[in-house]
């Protein structure tokens, strides 16, 4: 494994310290901004421009590389992304955060693209899987150790801010100075809503509802434990907890959905995570321990269920398809992640915190009686002609250009039955 990985050392250092930044850079803003008094709603359009910036970054970043070259284009990325946090320490008002936090979403689809690729170009065939696991591991502890970073100082200053700017800035030196090759150009990003349906319904519906719920939680959890008088510490813990849960959920949902049909494994995730939705809008919990176990259960299920949609996807999807089908679920759940923020803070707007947890539970529901219509109308993939379960990121860390991790040998047959299920 350690001859695999000195090769890419520096790439995988460069986006360790990106994530880092958009870790802290994702949890501050929440916090600081319930602390200033902004509005659950303008809380809320934080994540819906993150996800605007983020589509929009993933269709634009291939044509911006082909025209400057791979560093100089990541440079622009990670220098703007500074930017946009350093800038939202000068201006603290919502309409300003907004478009800020848009462009850190464009800024770190297109980084991430780029190391990606780069990565992917990197490393051969046979060691891809081991690579993209351990690439999602550094991205993980990465991202879960800049939003625990905030317990450490006061959030009412610049300090976090100021260490996210230089953070951002620190990621370029791995990039630039990286004797690697430039790689071939970009993955190009098409959102092909029609086939992805006439491929598989219920992986289109899923993941955009997938997105609406995972969308919304990550980002108002932490504006949820504020206002329900979590320390700061805890309030970290409940945003960062549950995708660190759900990493490790994916092992045994795994190991079931390549046993049984993934719908059904889709609907027990569902019903899981329902549970988890109700246990917040109708028990009163007392003290941190409750409200930790309790997002515990949430993550186990909400972030385990972006992986099954994906594999359930790729056993219908035609061979040499596997790029456009990850791709284009992607852009599916970008979507659903500008619209979820949104409709959560009008929920907490207008009738309190559980209305995070409310749109979250719209979303469940609506997943399980379209699944269990799916069910009845398509047969699942027999078990020979099922491809295997991938474990990805819980969260959007990764880009359409990941699926070339994943990219299936020409003598592995992602096929399945190519019928719509």
């Amino acid at each position: 494994m350690v001859r695999y990985l000195l090769p890419i050392s520096a790439l995988l250092f460069g986006s360790a310290l990106l994530l880092f930044a958009g870790g802290l850079n994702s949890l501050i803003l929440p916090v600081r901004g319930s602390a200033e008094g902004f509005s659950a709603i303008s809380l809320g359009l934080l994540g819906t421009g993150w996800a605007c910036g983020y589509v929009a970054g993933c269709l634009i970043t291939p044509r911006l590389v082909s025209r400057t070259g791979h560093i100089r284009a990541f440079g622009v990325m990670a220098s703007f992304a500074a930017v946009s946090i350093l800038g939202s320490l000068l201006l603290i008002s919502p309409w300003a955060w907004i478009p800020l936090r848009a462009v850190t979403g464009f800024c770190f689809a297109g980084a991430a693209m780029i190391v990606e690729s780069w990565l992917s170009e990197r490393t051969e065939a046979r060691s891809r899987g081991k690579i993209f696991g351990v690439y999602t591991m550094v991205n993980l502890l990465a991202s879960t150790g800049g939003q625990m970073s905030i317990t450490l100082g006061d959030i009412d200053g610049f300090f976090f801010f100021v260490v996210g700017g230089i953070i951002y800035c620190l990621a370029l030196i791995p990039i630039t100075i990286s004797s690697s090759v430039s790689p071939n150009p970009l993955v190009s990003v098409s959102l092909n809503v029609p086939a992805l349906w006439r491929n598989s319904p219920i992986a289109v519906f899923g993941v955009f509802m997938v997105g609406i719920s995972n969308g919304s939680f990550g980002t108002l959890s932490a504006v949820y434990a504020e206002r329900v008088a979590l320390p700061l510490n805890s309030v970290a813990l409940f945003a960062s907890l549950p995708i660190l849960v759900g990493a490790l959920s994916q092992i045994p949902v795994g190991y079931l959905s390549d046993r049984m049909d993934r719908r059904k494994v889709l609907i027990g995730l569902a019903f899981m995570g329902m549970l988890a939705d109700l246990i917040f809008i109708l028990m009163r919990l007392d003290g941190t321990f409750q409200y930790l176990a309790a997002v515990s259960l949430y993550g186990a299920s909400i972030f385990a269920m972006y992986p099954v949609i994906l594999a359930h996807a790729n056993d219908h999807a035609e061979d040499g398809t596997f790029i456009q089908t990850s791709g284009g679920l992607l852009m599916v759940f970008g979507l659903g992640c500008i619209v979820g923020p949104l409709i959560a803070g009008v929920g907490m707007s207008t009738i309190g915190v559980s209305g995070l947890f409310m749109t979250s539970l719209m979303a469940h529901v609506l997943m399980v009686l379209f699944a269990l219509w799916r069910i009845n109308v398509r047969a699942a993939v027999k078990g020979h002609s099922k491809g295997a379960f991938m474990h990805v990121p819980s969260i959007p860390t990764t880009t359409p250009e990941a699926a070339t991790f994943t990219t299936p040998e020409p003598d592995e047959s992602y096929g399945g039955s190519g019928n719509a299920s």
